[in-house]
């Protein structure tokens, strides 16, 4: 009896231990967490910002307001609006929303408030009109495992994120509000991130895709400036080819055309559903919506032009893409290689050698060569020029059905395995055995980042003219002779001849 009381008694202290607590204290007030049974516990749905509707939208996120007593934060918050995406592999899980500001924090259950662990703060992609914070790949519950605050961040998309009217003339003719957002949610980070046991004197933020693009967005606006400390940059390009950005002039050309003829007032009552239309990853070249533009404010212009002008942070970067990670517009052979002009023999004699590789993995391995493997070189080589370290990553890992498909690693692949997060995947649906071991390897390397600043005592930093490169796959992880060197240098030279 004795015993069992002593039990219980223990486990009455666990209970009221402030390091098992699941609430915790923002500036704004408190929240309630959950506890997700793998000593972890997650926050969601917390408001980083005010609703960005009525009267704020179109204009920089305003301040949370607080609220009293302890909100409850176990379910996530709307991902923000959007039509839908159905090929999308990290489909969202709620209801998309116009009031959609929220983020979302996992943390080690047992670390104390005074805690300082390292913080990662994820920036979904999508192409600036789709995703979310809380499609299952995206949990961060197995980074708070190994000892990260893991923040997920949503922000505005499409036309409620990137919009410019000649009618907002007087507010600067509108902008990149979704930029604003991510940067507003690192302030968040920066204010709060130690009640949840978070370094924000160690925060690393990491995006793909419109997130990786993103990324270069934070490296040069001048209001990120010290908001974090590192940065991994996940197939976001940076020459101008990969999205390229209108000045904000223009874009106010898209948005009149889009909205004519009305005024401020007129255009902030426009009903959500025509401002969504059916605005998504395979709509988004329509006339009517510029993206993310050139706003003097977050973007300055193209990437590499950026970093050679000094406008970059000083900061530790992982930059990287994978090995099949591009988008064919045709499957057309003929018409991939009448492309490049009098360099079509060259291109043809470097991706289809003997003639027998099919139409997409042609067209999928030429984009992914422009788009986004040869500027992320790009980027390690101008960072390495201007004496910060960078760190160039090639994820090669193919599910074999992928891999019988593409050719390699496609597009935005690479997320489930940083995440450690394969079992969550929607497609394939099935793991091959190597997958475990491959996603541990890789969340391995992005943690070890997040907590030095370095991924690996065998991943030297990048140099002004490195031909090498940290290849992933299912060998392991090893710094080697980049395989495609001869397919990157011939995009450099098509680069930078236009």
């Amino acid at each position: 009896m004795r015993k069992e009381l002593k039990t219980l008694a223990t486990a009455a202290c666990l209970m009221a231990s402030p390091a098992l607590a699941q609430t915790a204290q923002t500036a704004s007030g408190a929240v309630n967490g959950v506890a997700t049974g793998n000593g972890v516990a997650a926050y969601l749905g917390i408001p980083y910002a005010a609703p960005p509707v009525g009267q704020n939208r179109w204009r920089a996120p305003q301040p949370a307001q607080p609220w009293k007593g302890a909100r409850d934060a176990k379910a996530f918050g709307a991902d923000c609006a959007q039509a839908p995406f159905p090929p999308d592999a990290a489909p969202i899980r709620t209801t998309p929303s116009e009031d959609c500001l929220y983020l979302n924090v996992w943390k080690p259950a047992k670390a104390a408030p005074g805690a300082r662990l390292p913080v990662m703060v994820w920036v979904h992609g999508g192409g600036f009109v789709n995703g979310g914070t809380s499609p299952a790949v995206y949990s961060g519950e197995n980074f708070a495992r190994d000892g990260v605050v893991l923040v997920s961040v949503n922000y505005r998309l499409g036309r409620y994120g990137f919009f410019a009217h000649p009618a907002l003339a007087a507010e600067g003719y509108g902008g990149n509000f979704g930029f604003l957002d991510q940067i507003a949610a690192l302030k968040w980070v920066q204010a709060n991130v130690a009640a949840f046991g978070g370094d924000p004197a160690n925060v690393t933020v990491f995006g793909e895709s419109a997130g990786g693009m993103s990324m270069h967005m934070l490296l040069q606006a001048p209001e990120a400036r010290g908001l974090f400390q590192k940065v991994i940059i996940e197939s976001g390009g940076g020459r101008d080819r990969t999205l390229p950005m209108p000045t904000i002039a223009i874009a106010a050309k898209a948005g009149e055309a889009f909205a004519p003829g009305l005024d401020a007032k007129a255009l902030r009552a426009l009903p959500a559903e025509r401002v969504t239309a059916d605005l998504s990853m395979m709509t988004m070249a329509k006339p009517g919506y510029s993206g993310p533009m050139v706003d003097g404010r977050t973007i300055f212009g193209a990437s590499i032009d950026a970093i050679d002008a000094g406008l970059y942070a000083k900061v530790p970067v992982m930059v990287g893409a994978n090995s099949a990670d591009g988008f064919p517009m045709t499957t057309d052979k003929d018409a991939i290689f009448a492309e490049y002009g009098q360099k079509a023999a060259e291109a043809r004699r470097l991706y289809d050698a003997d003639g027998k590789t099919s139409g997409l993995v042609t067209g999928t391995m030429t984009s992914a060569d422009r788009m986004f493997i040869e500027p992320a070189r790009a980027v390690a080589r101008a960072l390495a020029a201007k004496g910060q370290p960078a760190y160039l990553f090639r994820f090669a890992y193919a599910h074999p059905q992928m891999k019988a498909a593409m050719g390699g690693a496609p597009h935005a692949s690479e997320i489930p395995y940083v995440f450690d997060t394969v079992g969550a995947r929607t497609q394939p649906a099935v793991m091959a055995p190597p997958e475990a071991a491959v996603a541990r390897q890789t969340h391995d390397l992005w943690v070890a980042f997040a907590r030095t600043g370095k991924p690996s005592a065998a991943w030297p930093a990048a140099t002004v003219d490195d031909t090498r490169v940290m290849l992933i796959d299912e060998e392991g992880a090893r710094h080697t002779e980049d395989p495609y060197r001869a397919r990157i240098d011939f995009a450099e030279g098509i680069a930078k001849s236009k």
